[in-house]
């Protein structure tokens, strides 16, 4: 069942794709015709998907997971998400796959929150902030605490996923390449005596590659202090502190968002978010530092 119109690109019709594959697969077919058994939910899939009991697979279970226009209806579709949240809060592949499910129900609404991030000029590509509202569906579904607040479960999904996106994105405001400029308002370059010590603590933290025969700018080094000071500070960690050194730098060139994430066993859009995290904690770090004691 493809649940993504046409135009849509990116990340939700690859979503489709792989949805196809798994309703394909008997193993998948298997487990949720008994998680629908087991939670005595399959008589009534059954009938609103007008299909046999035994025959009941993902494509009956996404569907009964539509917003429907009927009371009965919208009872089911709350008791069905809730009983796949509660699975996706475990462990193991099971899990997983409740979670995946889930995330395959909530594709339109995914899609909805994508396009309203969206801005006509600069900011994150739609499959980049696509990339970003799927992990959070995921990452939520699997945190067990949705399917125990009241009100409608699909409605709370959607909302923290918003509230996270939102909370992302505002970490992220400038264009790529040029997103930190904290380090350039500085006043004065650093003596050169400071920048030695800077950039041979750099070099010793793992923060620049630059050759040795080659000089660092001023904005270059006053960054690295900020980084630096912040690590002492524990506003950031070791590699909070690599991956803004590593993004924001002209010599070598940044390494790609999808290489840096490969190295770090993550997807993009995980390492995406956690380096716009990390520059919101070097920004306020750097606020509060630049502030005159009371």
């Amino acid at each position: 069942m493809n649940t993504t119109p046409n135009t849509t690109p990116g990340i939700f019709r690859r979503l489709d794709a792989e949805w196809a594959e798994l309703c394909a697969d008997p193993g998948v077919r298997g487990a949720v015709y008994g998680w629908l058994m087991a939670d005595c939910l399959a008589v009534e899939v059954a009938a609103v998907t007008d299909s046999w009991v035994r025959a009941l697979g993902p494509e009956q279970l996404l569907a009964a997971l539509r917003p429907t226009e009927s009371a009965t209806g919208d009872a089911l579709t709350d008791a069905v998400l809730r009983a796949l949240l509660d699975r996706a809060a475990g462990h193991g592949r099971s899990a997983i796959l409740a979670a995946r499910i889930v995330v395959q129900a909530m594709v339109p609404a995914a899609v909805r929150i994508t396009r309203g991030q969206i801005r006509p000029f600069g900011g994150r590509t739609l499959d980049d902030v696509g990339h970003m509202v799927i992990a959070a569906l995921f990452e939520i579904a699997r945190s067990g605490k949705v399917h125990r607040r009241p009100g409608r479960p699909a409605a709370n999904l959607a909302l923290d996923a918003l509230r996270r996106i939102l909370d992302d994105l505002a970490a992220d405001r400038e264009p790529r390449g040029s997103a930190l400029n904290v380090a350039e308002d500085l006043a004065d370059p650093l003596d050169p005596a400071c920048a030695c010590m800077v950039r041979c603590a750099a070099a010793t933290a793992g923060l620049d590659e630059t050759p040795a025969e080659e000089d660092l700018t001023t904005a270059r080094l006053q960054l690295l202090e900020l980084v630096l000071d912040a690590m002492d500070d524990g506003a950031l960690s070791e590699a909070d502190a690599r991956a803004i050194a590593g993004h924001y730098r002209s010599n070598p060139a940044p390494l790609p968002d999808h290489d840096a994430a490969r190295a770090a066993g993550t997807s993009v859009s995980t390492w995406q978010r956690r380096r716009s995290r990390a520059v919101a904690r070097l920004k306020t770090a750097t606020r509060s530092t630049a502030q005159p004691a009371a």
